[in-house]
């Protein structure tokens, strides 16, 4: 089906899914690859469950100092020009020709900064489904004051998600503070966002998935202001959490560290194994020589077209990617 935008139609899935239990996902990426890993991922689960049409989110970053995806979505590294060819592969990847035309595709803008995407700000939200608007590195007075103007602007365009707090980047987790309950409910009803993020003791850009999120006191913000929770830094924590943040008032999942963490090492492995036919003798050789590459690394075979292209490296983590997907939807779509 068409990538869903319509604000009345994007609330929709999200009740639906709340009517079924489900977590809604999104995930963000930076490239071609990892939208196709995620569509793909999707659909192959949507079989496994005979249901044709779920939903999923597909986010990307814009002036975010920590990851600025738009930026890095094309080697000109003009956000506009990365932020349009991201908006014209998901409209071609959901066109009627496309396998994954029956999905319910969300296109999320994430953690827009209210003063380095003003620019971004003034284009026509209604090309987006949803937008998560960034106030949180202001004072709270002043991040409740700029979201709420943003909101009246907009409300009746775009779904739109709040952060009430800032979510900290690894290796500044030292500094993480919670959200209370009672920040949460004050920002919620001053601003009058759909979704808000609220700090939950997970970080952005963890390497590992061993923090403890605060499930508890997600629960605590959910009595009250609903199930309007939104989940950033998923990769931190570990698959046993995640499983239950239904129940917790969590309605959506940002997700990306874990795409690209989790499908590096294969990549890595699987180019070593292959040195020689990437590299050629010559150069494996040599390598092994000076001691970057094992005595058991074939050094012999010759360079092959089949593992020096790109096509190779994409499909490794083409392939991978699409594991990573399935486990969380395995957890929130169960």
């Amino acid at each position: 089906m068409p990538l869903i935008l319509d604000r009345k139609e994007v609330l929709e899935v999200y009740l639906e899914a709340r009517e079924r239990k489900w977590v809604i996902p999104s995930f963000n990426t930076e490239n071609l690859t990892t939208i196709e890993a995620i569509l793909e991922a999707v659909f192959r689960y949507g079989k496994t469950k005979n249901i044709k049409s779920l939903p999923i989110i597909i986010g990307i970053t814009n002036n975010y100092e920590s990851r600025p995806q738009s930026v890095l979505y094309t080697n000109t590294r003009k956000w506009n020009i990365g932020l349009l060819l991201f908006l014209k592969n998901l409209e071609v990847l959901t066109s009627k020709d496309s396998p994954y035309k029956d999905l319910k595709v969300m296109i999320h803008l994430d953690h827009i900064q209210w003063n380095t995407d003003i620019q971004l700000l003034k284009w026509d939200m209604n090309q987006f489904s949803s937008i998560m608007y960034d106030a949180s590195t202001l004072p709270f007075e002043m991040n409740i004051k700029n979201t709420a103007e943003f909101v009246e602007r907009n409300k009746d365009n775009i779904v739109i998600e709040g952060a009430c707090d800032e979510i900290v980047n690894v290796p500044n987790g030292s500094n993480n503070h919670l959200t209370t309950p009672e920040q949460a409910e004050k920002y919620f009803n001053q601003t009058a966002v759909d979704i808000i993020v609220a700090n939950l003791g997970t970080e952005h850009r963890s390497s590992t998935s061993s923090l403890k999120y605060e499930g508890e006191l997600a629960r605590s913000i959910a009595k009250k202001i609903g199930p309007r929770l939104c989940l950033h830094g998923a990769s931190s924590i570990a698959e046993d959490q995640i499983s239950h943040l239904f129940d917790d008032g969590i309605c959506k999942v940002n997700i990306w560290t874990a795409l690209e963490r989790d499908s590096s090492p294969v990549l890595f492995k699987r180019m070593l194994e292959n040195a020689s036919k990437i590299v050629g003798p010559e150069k494996a050789r040599e390598m092994q020589e000076k001691g970057f590459i094992g005595k058991n690394i074939d050094v012999e075979s010759s360079h092959s077209i089949k593992y020096y292209t790109s096509k190779f490296r994409r499909e490794v983590v083409f392939k991978q990617m699409q594991e990573i997907v399935l486990k969380y939807l395995n957890l929130l779509y169960k």
